[in-house]
């Protein structure tokens, strides 16, 4: 049996549902542009795709650099919080989308959202991560999410095909919005003024 600490539990269980949930969209992205989208063809996906991953890769570094500056993990929790929250509240928009703007506002507002809660996640994580067990949970994390993901991918296509993209979205915000929700489980174990502790091995 895994034993892990609870923060890194809720951190890994968090991450498994918000990456399940926008494992979901992945697959059918492309095809809700084109299918939705007035003008929308495979540009505007291409487009949209960028905009998230330029957009996200350029703003989490002095997001994270800022974090470090400000010692002890409130900041870090509140960051992850809202990150996560925020990006939960982005599916709900590609339900009213009709034109290709849109769709890049929501990419941006995704990307910001991503921003914040990727380093936060990670500075908080490596905190509290069982000492001796480090490589083994970070595997634990990558497996639980692929293979959600991988799952989420094959649902989300079929859900997209027999229910339309409406009910998709919709489950995409709410497993999101769960994935916040979780981190109020490790109010109380996150630590202020910097201190960091390391669970000794075999706890």
């Amino acid at each position: 049996m895994i034993h892990i600490n609870k923060v890194v539990k809720v951190l890994i269980l968090s991450d498994f549902f918000l990456l399940s949930a926008w494992g979901l969209i992945s697959p059918i992205l492309a095809i809700f542009v084109i299918e939705n989208i007035q003008g929308g063809n495979a540009e505007v996906v291409g487009i949209a795709i960028g905009i998230y991953w330029i957009l996200k890769s350029i703003v989490q570094f002095p997001i994270g650099k800022f974090l470090d500056r400000n010692h002890g993990e409130r900041d870090d929790y509140y960051f992850l919080i809202f990150g996560t929250f925020l990006a939960g509240l982005v599916p709900l928009g590609f339900l009213v989308v009709s034109l290709p703007w849109h769709i890049y506002v929501l990419q941006a507002v995704h990307a910001f959202a991503m921003a914040m809660a990727i380093p936060s996640w990670g500075g908080i994580f490596v905190r509290h991560i069982d000492k001796g067990k480090e490589a083994m949970t970070w595997g634990l994390d990558s497996s639980s999410i692929g293979i959600g993901a991988g799952i989420a991918g094959i649902i989300g296509g079929f859900v997209a095909e027999v229910f339309g993209f409406t009910p998709l979205f919709i489950t995409v915000s709410a497993l999101s919005i769960v994935a916040a929700l979780l981190f109020v489980l490790i109010k109380n174990d996150v630590l202020p003024g910097g201190q960091v502790i390391y669970i000794p091995k075999g706890l």
